[in-house]
């Protein structure tokens, strides 16, 4: 038939952008948790634990999905990429502006996924500054998602962009924004409410 296009030939290419999309959701995912984590919305006896666990297994997932979507691109006939061309930033002839994002934002993410192992050694003080540059990768991902791939302007892809970065950006605005913060009384010194109570 005419015009027909045998889709075997390009099942590595369709399995790492459909992997591809797995990392980016599971990503999104781990960044809201970290977000809310870090908030006083996660401030509720017992959940802090259990979103630690979501978040710290969830990034573990996206890393893998990461590293999967990447690999799978060796099989690709047409691409025909090297083990070079899927790890070094910008090395890859196709769309090298757009893969190379994609593999910077890749091994930040595998930087502060694999982070949590050595906390310890780093330090909380470095983990948490390390940990602030998160959203930079997930926003480098999103720009590697919509910005390569034969479907990175199709409706349903955007839509997906779009509803997984929404709660992202809700968070961080509480986050970080001091006008969204609750606002409260500062609290009287411990010698003025004393004397205030002596008083009264």
């Amino acid at each position: 038939m005419n015009g027909y296009t045998d889709p075997n030939q390009h099942l590595f290419w369709l399995a790492s952008r459909s992997l591809g999309v797995v990392a980016i959701v599971l990503l999104s995912a781990s960044v809201t948790i970290g977000i809310f984590l870090s908030g006083r919305i996660s401030r509720r006896p017992g959940v802090p634990a259990r979103l630690k666990h979501w978040h710290e297994a969830i990034a573990l997932t996206a890393t893998a999905a990461i590293a999967g979507h990447e690999l799978l691109l060796l099989g690709d006939k047409f691409l025909h990429p090297s083990l070079r061309d899927i790890a070094v930033p910008f090395a890859m002839s196709h769309q090298p502006v757009w893969t190379g994002v994609g593999i910077i934002g890749g091994w930040l993410a595998a930087i502060f996924t694999f982070s949590f192992y050595v906390r310890k050694w780093i330090g909380n003080k470095a983990w948490r500054w390390l940990h602030r540059w998160t959203l930079g990768a997930y926003i480098l991902a999103v720009a590697h998602t919509i910005g390569s791939g034969t479907d990175a302007r199709a409706p349903w892809l955007i839509a997906i962009v779009i509803a997984i970065t929404t709660p992202i950006v809700f968070g961080a605005t509480y986050r970080f924004l001091p006008a969204s913060r609750e606002t409260r009384p500062p609290a009287r010194p411990a010698r003025a409410r004393a004397v205030a109570q002596a008083g009264s």
